[in-house]
């Protein structure tokens, strides 16, 4: 009789919420420009749903929104619209560096308040709950959040239900979400119904030529979200697992979760050039930024890659104060700001791979005189880049977090490169890389690092979500395939890699992918697929505000012309836009110099041999130009020994002229045109 009574409370529990429910007629908003149009309703069941149009024609279909908890009834059912408020906004603002200076948000909001009345009789729900999801309708996409109120309490939500639904057929580009090797993967291109769980940035293209790309803003104390694919072109996101508790996202109210993003364009340039998550980002929250300023640098790092040093001491340590001094020196004399010195510190010998317990952060190896070389590197206008490897140990590297960074505001090392190699956590407890703790963690490093003027790259990182408006010493990240799998990696990046990730993974921000292997070779003399004129591309596709010239001192210096090039080309840019480009095949981009009225050209092919013409309607037409030209030789190809094969060529040019620019198999180009008074 007991077990018949809870049974039938149960029912009655489950069922109360429909009863309650009343459908409502959808409240609508559009984006400035008329073309994207959000409808927003509840249907007769009480489940709350979105959807979206561009131009008349639906992208996503009717996606429900809600919340499943560990310790209350799920917010997904017995929902009405209790209230609503709209408002528009256009502002303008600049970014400290990046892609672009002068920024432009300008969107239309919709807040809604989703009410979820009580159960008559139920500790679950004794009150009535709300939650508003906030919507942002921008020309080029959509962003909208949740937002607790403090009535809540404390929040354990174990999954969202927001989904995804996309309205016609089409084509991803993916990587696996929950991959034992983060975001270090090759991208799948597939159906869109063939996807199973993705991370994001994950980019599609429709048969009728929309571009979406679907991905979050502002992660801060939150789980990373993935999307699980679950019937037809349905996705769910779902939140990366905590590492000791069943609910992955644990808050005290009042609070917002990340902003969920798509963007809707009508080509790939389109999406290249939306700033939408970084519009939905907090401003900046660090006041004075002058000292993060971009720059290039060197390091002690491709050699161990290359296994002819070791991170460990011994006859092969890299991170020696002799090894350290040739590469200052290099640095100077080839205009580099920067040396990257990894192995410098106690606790790489041994095993450290996932434990991370005998790292110091501020005690070097015997071999290695910190504060000297730090002196020394400044004496000549070059700073060393301190690196942070953790073994994923954060609670180890947060107990020396303080003193770390300290220590290196004390000796003027203002830049850090952390690394989180293998699973996150300690010996103790395992997280993900991109759960709630590491979503913490990473802002702990980073707000450190800035109460002592520190810049920071971590390297195998949470993904970014365009959180260097709020903290701008947060200048780059890695979060994807760079160029050590050309080292060693099998398979290794391919050519069609990078024509990719731009669409892809650099849609999120910039990634320090360590370009500039001028000798095309990595570990055991293994060819890259990359053509030397490519290399030199790198450096205006993909975008980081700090740039490295990855191979050995002794490789860079046989190509003196190619390491010229790289020594002068700009970090910073006034704006950029992508001229030229379709996903995994290629990408061309011209951006001005912030620093000057000089502009850039760059391009990268896949495997396809490819004539690019590009028309130089983007130059000054008062000015005229010297176009430096560095582009694949005729016989060049990534499959032979004419890799190497480059022409390096002259002309003067003006506004509207046009370049032939071809670019042959894994191969492509960069144009400096410098401008003339």
């Amino acid at each position: 009789m007991i077990l018949l009574r809870r049974l039938i409370a149960l029912i009655a529990l489950l069922l109360a919420p429909a009863a309650m429910a009343q459908e409502t007629a959808p409240l609508t908003a559009t984006s400035p420009n008329g073309q994207i149009r959000l409808s927003v309703g509840t249907t007769g069941e009480g489940r709350a749903y979105y959807r979206v149009e561009r131009g008349g024609q639906p992208v996503i279909s009717d996606s429900r929104l809600g919340f499943l908890f560990t310790n209350s009834f799920a917010f997904d059912r017995g929902l009405a619209i209790a209230s609503h408020t709209t408002s528009s906004s256009d502002n303008r603002w600049e970014l400290p560096w990046g892609e672009r200076r002068h920024m432009r948000d300008h969107h239309n909001e919709l807040a809604v308040t989703l009410r979820q009345n009580p159960l008559t009789g139920s500790a679950l729900i004794p009150a009535a709950r709300e939650v508003i999801v906030r919507f942002r309708i921008f020309d080029d996409g959509v962003g909208f959040r949740y937002e607790f109120p403090g009535a809540w309490g404390t929040v354990r939500i174990q999954d969202e239900l927001t989904e995804f639904t996309v309205a016609r057929p089409g084509n991803a580009w993916w990587t696996i979400g929950g991959d034992w090797n983060r975001y270090e993967q090759l991208y799948q291109a597939t159906a869109i119904d063939a996807v199973s769980t993705a991370h994001t940035p994950i980019t599609m293209r429709l048969d009728n030529g929309t571009h979406l790309s679907f991905h979050e803003a502002a992660l801060v104390d939150y789980a990373g979200m993935w999307l699980r694919r679950t019937e037809g072109q349905r996705f769910r996101a779902t939140l990366s697992p905590a590492g000791n508790s069943i609910a992955r996202v644990t808050r005290a109210a009042p609070f917002p979760t990340p902003w969920r993003t798509i963007r809707i364009t009508g080509n790939a340039a389109g999406l290249v050039e939306s700033d939408l998550e970084l519009h939905l980002n907090e401003p900046n929250a660090l006041g004075d930024v002058s000292w993060v300023q971009p720059f290039k640098y060197i390091g002690i790092w491709w050699d161990m890659h290359l296994d002819n040093w070791t991170w460990g001491t011994g006859p092969r340590h890299g991170a020696t104060t002799e090894n350290t001094r040739r590469y200052i020196d290099f640095a100077a004399q080839h205009g580099f700001r920067g040396v990257l010195v990894e192995g410098w510190n106690i606790g790489w010998d041994g095993h450290w791979f996932g434990t991370g317990d005998a790292f110091s952060y501020t005690q070097p190896t015997p071999d290695f005189d910190l504060a000297g070389l730090a002196a020394y590197g400044r004496q000549r206008g070059v700073r060393l880049i301190g690196h942070h490897e953790t073994g994923a140990n954060i609670f180890d590297y947060e107990r020396q977090l303080d003193d770390a960074m300290a220590l290196y505001g004390r000796l003027g090392i203002d830049s850090v490169k952390p690394g989180y190699v293998a699973d996150a956590g300690g010996s103790l407890q395992m997280e993900w890389h991109d759960g709630q703790v590491m979503s913490r963690h990473h802002l702990r490093v980073v707000q450190a690092a800035a109460r002592n003027r520190v810049m920071v790259n971590p390297h195998e990182p949470i993904k970014d979500t365009g959180l260097r408006r709020t903290y701008p010493n947060w200048v780059s990240r890695e979060g994807a395939r760079g160029a050590e799998y050309d080292a060693w990696g099998s398979p290794g990046n391919g050519v069609d890699h990078v024509p990719t990730l731009i669409y892809t993974r650099m849609l999120a921000g910039p990634m320090d992918y360590t370009p500039g292997v001028l000798s095309l070779q990595g570990r055991g003399g293994r060819p890259l697929d990359s053509t030397l004129a490519r290399q030199l591309a790198y450096y205006l596709t993909i975008y980081s505000p700090i740039q490295m010239a990855a191979d050995t001192i002794e490789n860079l210096a046989r190509y003196p012309r190619e390491l010229a090039f790289i020594a002068q080309v700009p970090a910073d840019w006034q704006q950029s836009r992508l001229i030229g480009g379709e996903i995994g095949e290629f990408a061309v981009f011209a951006r001005q110099d912030r620093a000057s009225a000089d502009w850039y050209l760059g391009g990268v092919t896949n495997g396809e041999a490819r004539p690019f013409t590009a028309t130089l309607d983007f130059l000054d037409p008062n000015r005229r130009y010297v176009a430096t030209i560095y582009r694949d030789g005729p016989d060049a190809d990534y499959r032979r020994d004419t890799r190497h094969s480059i022409v390096i060529e002259e002309r003067r040019v003006r506004g509207g002229d046009r370049l032939d620019l071809p670019m042959a198999p894994g191969g492509g180009f960069a144009v400096r045109l410098r401008a003339l008074r």
